[in-house]
């Protein structure tokens, strides 16, 4: 499963339970909802709310904490 819109934040993929799932960037993620119209403060509470938040089955996504 891979997350709409958030293509340049992603950067391989893992595995979980033998499972492949898409890894993406967080720092790249928040660029991505900036570059859409977001600012920085709408941007983190997005990704809080709606993406981190979310879990879409045993193919979610994982978003890597990268230093931001």
């Amino acid at each position: 499963m891979f997350a709409d819109g958030l293509e340049e934040a992603f950067i391989g993929i893992g595995y979980q339970n033998y499972s492949p799932v898409a890894i993406y960037s967080k720092s790249k993620a928040i660029q991505c909802f900036i570059d859409q119209g977001m600012d920085e403060e709408q941007a983190y509470e997005y990704f809080d709310y709606n993406v981190a938040g979310a879990y879409v089955g045993g193919a979610t996504p994982i978003f890597l904490e990268d230093g931001d």
